[in-house]
């Protein structure tokens, strides 16, 4: 599931320099959308690259052809209407002037906001979210309850958003009933409040590994190969580094070059991944060959706990080192298996042992690498369930 944080910003919040401040903090923190109301489109445009949604409070006037930059990528039914008690709800839903709306023909709104006030409300954001592909809610005298009922009725037909006020609520939303909502709507302009929010939906979304042990069984000099030194455009951290690794069931871990030496510098940026033929692990469980990656790309960050992000690569290194051939034994299911990879012949080249960060010249047979074990075959970087014999 993508997470996504939506940024409250409509005439509600203040005047336009008000909304525009809270906007620029949403821009520079990562928000995904920026609501507002339908006559601010295209002033929100000139600040930034973002999505706008924008609140259609006049849904049943179909305008002439519109000034450039002013049409949102999503419109919002419910403000001034139903879906904000504005107006009464109707006792038969088949007569909601929203929910016409959003069942017209001409798709002039995608998305409905309804506040939660009783379980009235809670029924009429369930059908709304029959056809909006947004279903913003936003609970009144804030309780997890309607939000969990919500979660558990609608299905994948709408992204379901919940208004939030703080990071902390943001998470809950999240969290809920361990699958979560889509997405949240943030009403704060304090740009610490935006960023942390932002932090939290990034945490959301990242994969957690289970990390193991495996025996070292060889460790011996192979000549020379053209090494690959993955530079990425984040620094990292003393406990993180890439899973790498010549077959892409058994990838070990290498951390960044983030340790000082007398005779090199450190590049907390930079991972010395190994040679051009093995694999690196990618956001969403693929792999990609070390030699195929380019300026631009994604790849995996993950530290000795299995917690992950994702980095943009910079830059790609290649040039010929000696090396070494790296090969483990790891405990399975099934029995053991043998991995394994090939490293530059390096001091700065440093893999995790049980005994810690270990430089790859001082490995020795028996010592116990952490490495990442998954039993499946792959094509094209994608897990397949097919019979794939790499040696």
């Amino acid at each position: 599931m993508t997470r996504s944080v939506w940024l409250k910003a409509d005439g509600t919040v203040g005047d336009w320099e008000t909304r525009k401040k809270r906007i620029t903090a949403g821009l520079e923190a990562g928000v995904d959308w920026v609501l507002v109301d339908e006559a601010d489109v295209a002033q929100v445009r000139k600040l930034g690259e973002v999505d706008v949604a924008a609140f259609r409070t006049d849904a049943d006037l179909v305008e002439d052809a519109e000034p450039e930059g002013s049409t949102a990528d999503a419109y919002v039914v419910g403000k001034n209407g139903e879906g904000d008690g504005t107006v009464d709800l109707p006792p038969d839903f088949s007569g909601s002037a929203d929910l016409s709306t959003l069942r017209h023909a001409d798709d002039r709104a995608q998305g409905a906001y309804v506040r939660i006030f009783s379980e009235d409300y809670e029924a009429f954001a369930e059908e709304a979210a029959r056809d909006a592909d947004y279903t913003i809610v936003v609970g009144e005298d804030w309780t997890i309850i309607p939000l969990e009922n919500l979660i558990a009725r609608i299905g994948e037909e709408t992204d379901l958003i919940a208004g939030v006020t703080t990071a902390e609520e943001a998470q809950t939303a999240f969290e809920t009933l361990e699958l979560g909502a889509d997405g949240v709507l943030l009403d704060s302009g304090d740009p610490d409040e935006i960023r942390r929010t932002c932090e939290v939906r990034d945490a959301a979304e990242r994969e957690h590994l289970d990390l193991q042990f495996a025996e070292v069984t060889t460790v011996e000099r192979t000549g020379m190969a053209d090494r690959v030194c993955v530079d990425t455009g984040s620094l990292m951290e003393h406990d993180e580094g890439m899973l790498v690794g010549s077959m892409s069931r058994g990838l070990f871990f290498v951390h960044a070059e983030t340790a000082e030496s007398p005779y090199v510098a450190s590049r907390p940026f930079r991972v010395n991944a190994g040679a051009v033929h093995a694999y690196v692990r990618s956001p969403g469980g693929g792999t990609k060959y070390l030699a195929e990656l380019r300026s631009g790309d994604e790849v995996q960050v993950v530290d000795t706990e299995g917690n992950t992000r994702e980095t943009v690569v910079g830059r790609v290194k290649i040039e010929k080192r000696p090396m070494f051939r790296v090969q483990a034994e790891v405990e399975t299911d099934e029995g053991v298996d043998r991995i394994e990879t090939l490293l530059q012949n390096a001091e700065t080249i440093k893999v995790h042992t049980r005994e810690g960060r270990t430089a790859v010249t001082d490995l020795e047979t028996g010592d116990e690498m952490l490495v990442y074990y998954e039993d499946v075959a792959r094509h094209f970087g994608e897990a397949v369930e097919e019979s794939i014999i790499e040696k």
